[in-house]
C-alpha cells in the first residue's frame, strides 16, 4: 500500500519573487511532500517580469529545495489549480491582519468551490513589511532592497526598472 502524496501550492503573481515568498515556501517544503509553486496571471495585465523571467526567477531562489515544482497557469482559479495538480492545501502567508481579512474570505471561497484547505504562516518577522509592490516601488526611485528578495531578484530589478 502506497502513502498518498501530500501536495500543496503556494500561489502568488510572484512579480517578482521576495524574500518572504522564499521564507513562506520553505517553510511549506518542510510540511508538505511536494510544494507547487503557482505563478498565476492575467495574459492582459502587463507585469514587470515576463511570466518566464518569473519561472526562471523562482527557480533561480527556491529550486534548490528537492520536493518543489514550479508553473504558471493563466486565466485560472487557484482553486481550479489545485484540484488540477491534486493539491490538499494551499499555502499563504500573512504579514498582518490586513493580510488575515483580505485572504480569510477567499480562503472560504476557495474551500466552497473544490474543499481545499487554506493554510495560513505567520510572516518572518523581519519580513512583514515587504511585498513585490512596495519592493518595485522602492526600487524604481534608487532605494536599497538588498536582504528583502534573493541577490538574483535585485538584480533583475536594478537592470528592469
Amino acid at each position: 500500500m502506497t502513502t498518498p502524496v501530500r501536495r500543496c501550492v503556494c500561489p502568488g503573481s510572484y512579480d517578482p519573487v521576495t524574500n518572504g515568498h522564499v521564507d513562506v515556501i520553505t517553510r511549506a517544503s518542510g510540511l508538505f511532500d511536494e510544494v507547487v509553486v503557482a505563478i498565476l496571471h492575467n495574459p492582459v495585465k502587463q507585469g514587470t517580469f515576463t511570466i518566464e523571467e518569473r519561472l526562471d526567477l523562482v527557480r533561480q531562489s527556491v529550486g534548490h529545495l528537492p520536493n518543489i515544482r514550479i508553473g504558471a497557469w493563466a486565466d485560472r482559479l487557484v482553486a481550479d489549480v489545485c484540484r488540477d495538480v491534486g493539491a490538499v492545501a494551499m499555502v499563504k502567508g500573512l504579514r498582518g491582519g490586513t493580510d488575515f481579512a483580505y485572504e480569510l474570505p477567499m480562503a472560504h471561497m476557495n474551500h466552497h468551490l473544490t474543499g481545499v484547505e487554506t493554510l495560513f504562516l505567520a510572516s518572518d518577522p523581519t519580513l512583514q513589511h515587504v511585498s513585490s509592490s512596495l519592493i518595485k516601488e522602492v526600487v524604481r526611485y534608487g532605494g536599497d532592497v538588498a536582504g528583502l528578495v534573493p541577490d538574483v531578484v535585485l538584480a533583475a530589478l536594478r537592470a528592469r526598472l
